[in-house]
């Protein structure tokens, strides 16, 4: 399915969970946080939040430093 994730138009794997669609696109769910349409998803519920088709996400990496 098409999808848009940072801007970006993307392909995603029809039905995939937030958390499988981080596995898909290769990124360490560690340090980061996503938004879907609009809305923070909390890090709990990314193995049940379903991906609808076109949605779009912004996912945003944690930086440490001092």
């Amino acid at each position: 399915m098409e999808i848009v994730v940072n801007g970006e138009p993307r392909r995603a794997p029809d039905g995939c969970t937030l958390l499988e669609l981080l596995q898909a696109l290769a990124i360490e769910p560690s340090r980061i946080a996503i938004e879907l349409n609009g809305e923070i998803v909390k890090k709990a519920q990314w193995p049940e939040v379903r991906v609808p088709p076109n949605a779009t996400l912004e996912i945003v990496h944690f930086v440490g430093g001092g």
